[in-house]
């Protein structure tokens, strides 16, 4: 029988162990932490339910949706209020709806005449020969405009990263592929209209949660996986056999044959450091800021502003340390009480990293004061929970494939090794969960199709 000893328990790492143990394998599941699920927390305090980490999935029909099926959570879906389609961004202060369509983009105020018609050559811009920053890229190819007031606070909510810094092939691949394919953003986009493939930088598919949060997705997956998901279990250190991986831990000891490391790069630095100091180094040099996340809870006349939408980005040269907030009573149903709207904000991030060291009162008054003006706030919110993630996004920076590549080579060195974690191939969910099924597959291909598999 196949034997996996699998450590870290957030999505990546559950979805490994899930779907091997389905197929039959004897797993053994290490989380750190008194509960699974990593940074996907969820739970109602005084009738709000608040996701303290992600907020939304997208479900592109790939491994989520099939994930779903599988653990029967296809009635607890709740789908995102057709409003989520509009997004603000806030320029000079005001509040201004991202275009969604041509005429959309002509009439808006977000962008000037000039940066508009700058457009018009972006086919003829050349193609850079190398990696290059987010910043550089857009720059080079739409203006910096585009940069300001789109990609910079695009890149805030996603990464909470510095486009001067990440990398465009690893971090906004989307984007970079068009270029790469076509050597212009809108021949590529054509091309793949013509083909029939997706055309935009943002991937499409449905925007869902559950009725009582994400965490419900990593507490259907950590209960099917019974006695066999050990918590607050965390490795100290690892060893090799001849033929197995033995984690030590507090409480003993737990082998297997293959060793599955779903955690953060600097926690797979930390323990695998005795075996290959270079590839520990590799490991440390992805960075991880700090992000805070800010329920706030209003009375609705509280709040001017209608609320319609998904949120409201804020781009770094706004000036102010929150980077956005999402309109959460908005996005799904049962988010707050009657008469109680409830946002989510973030700060924090590359360019704030010691955010996550101020007490709970100094990050509110400073989220509230950030957004009272935009939203037309109006006293203090009769709602408020801080959560604070120290070491939160891996940060994909210029270079990040090469490091990869390297890591890649220093894996290969230690037989039985694999890793699963959202320092690469992605650091949405829905890429988590894409990569640790195909993990899953390489490592234990289900027996016949449809066979153990999500």
């Amino acid at each position: 029988m196949n034997d996996f000893l699998i450590v870290g328990a957030g999505i990546s790492g559950l979805t490994v162990a899930w779907t091997l143990r389905r197929r039959g394998a004897r797993v053994r599941l290490l989380e750190a932490d008194a509960l699974a699920g990593g940074k996907i927390r969820s739970r109602r305090r005084d009738g709000f339910l608040l996701d303290a980490g992600p907020n939304s999935l997208l479900d592109r029909g790939e491994g989520l949706g099939r994930l779903i099926d599988a653990l029967g959570l296809g009635e607890r879906v709740v789908e995102a209020n057709t409003l989520a389609q509009r997004r603000y961004v806030v320029r000079a202060g005001r509040v201004i709806a991202l275009p969604t369509s041509l005429m959309a983009f002509v009439r808006t105020p977000l962008f000037s005449l000039g940066a508009k018609l700058r457009l018009l050559s972006e086919p003829w811009r050349a193609r850079a020969e190398h990696d290059e920053s987010v910043a550089r890229f857009v720059r080079r190819r739409l203006g910096p405009e585009f940069l300001d007031w789109a990609v910079d606070p695009f890149v805030s909510g996603v990464y909470a990263g510095d486009p001067e810094r990440l990398s465009v092939r690893a971090a906004t691949g989307r984007i970079h592929a068009l270029e790469a394919e076509a050597g212009s953003l809108f021949r590529g986009a054509l091309r793949r209209a013509r083909q029939g493939r997706a055309s935009g930088p943002v991937p499409k598919g449905r925007m869902i949660s559950f009725r009582e949060g994400i965490g419900e997705l990593t507490d259907a997956l950590a209960e099917a996986m019974g006695d066999d998901l050990l918590v607050s279990r965390p490795v100290h250190a690892l060893r090799r056999t001849d033929r197995h991986w033995v984690a030590e831990t507090s409480q003993g000891a737990e082998t297997g044959e293959t060793l599955v490391l779903a955690v953060p790069s600097f926690a797979a630095a930390d323990l695998l450091d005795p075996f290959d100091g270079r590839l520990a180094a590799q490991l440390r040099e992805i960075e991880y800021p700090g992000v805070v996340s800010l329920a706030l809870g209003f009375a609705r006349e509280q709040v001017r502003h209608p609320l319609d939408g998904f949120g409201l980005l804020i781009p770094s040269r706004e000036g102010c340390e929150t980077l956005g907030v999402l309109f959460s009573s908005t996005l799904f149903p049962d988010r707050a009480p009657p008469g109680r709207v409830l946002l989510t904000a973030f700060i924090g991030g590359a360019r704030n990293p010691a955010a996550t060291a101020r007490d709970d009162a100094a990050l509110i008054a400073t989220a509230v004061d950030d957004l009272g003006p935009l939203l037309g706030l109006t006293g203090a919110p009769v709602f408020s929970e801080v959560s604070r993630w120290p070491r939160a996004i891996p940060q994909y920076t210029v270079g990040h494939l090469d490091r990869m590549a390297n890591i890649a080579q220093g894996l290969n060195g230690l037989p039985g090794l694999q890793v699963a974690a959202n320092w690469r191939g992605g650091v949405a969910v829905g890429d988590c969960i894409n990569n640790a099924l195909s993990l899953a597959d390489t490592l234990l291909p289900p027996v016949s199709p449809g066979d153990g598999q999500a």
